[in-house]
């Protein structure tokens, strides 16, 4: 299962986080530092995968039922211990997914890829300002892709037809004129 999906720019602003497991903000804001913290200071010769204890340092185990799960000293959340991260910086920005060990890392890498293509075929070759001022799209192409930390879609082309059928329906829906022209008339009287 995916966790999070992360965006920031080289400056380690998050210009988009979805976390598909509840944590609070105080903790999705930390795991943002400490990632970017990583990311900025690896070497370019590294590879692009990333163990969570690298992150966060020694872990402390509790058992919860049936299942040992993993509790960040530091950060107080829960993690699975197997929890892992791959990234991809194109440009001014980091594209960061954060999943469990049911996903294939080089997949994720590809996850990312087509991400990041499906964005250029929307902005016409993305940049961070679009981003910025598009972000209901960006979440929008990001919800066809993945839903609830569960791949939905690996086409870059399918993805785009959603995200055009979804961009249709919502003109035709700011369009629809609720108040029949007659009765605008007779406001203004």
């Amino acid at each position: 299962m995916i966790r999070a999906v992360m965006v920031m720019n080289t400056q380690g602003k998050p210009r988009l986080s979805k976390f598909y497991d509840f944590m609070p903000t105080e903790k999705q804001q930390d795991l943002i530092r400490r990632v970017f913290g990583v990311l900025c200071s690896r070497a370019e010769n590294l590879s692009n995968f990333i163990e969570v204890n690298s992150i966060f340092g020694p872990v402390l185990l509790e058992e919860i039922g049936d299942e040992a799960e993993t509790l960040i000293v530091g950060t107080a959340h829960y993690l699975l211990q197997d929890t892992r991260l791959v990234y991809k910086h194109y440009a001014t920005l980091y594209f960061v997914f954060v999943f469990d060990n049911s996903e294939n890392e080089l997949a994720m890498l590809d996850l990312i890829q087509v991400f990041v293509e499906t964005l250029d075929k929307c902005f016409k070759n993305v940049c961070e300002l679009d981003i910025v001022f598009n972000f209901n799209k960006m979440h929008t192409v990001l919800d066809e892709i993945i839903l609830g930390g569960q791949v939905l879609e690996t086409s870059s082309t399918e993805v785009m037809k959603a995200v055009e059928e979804i961009t249709k329906l919502e003109k035709a829906s700011n369009s629809i004129n609720l108040v029949p022209k007659s009765m605008s008339g007779w406001q203004g009287r």
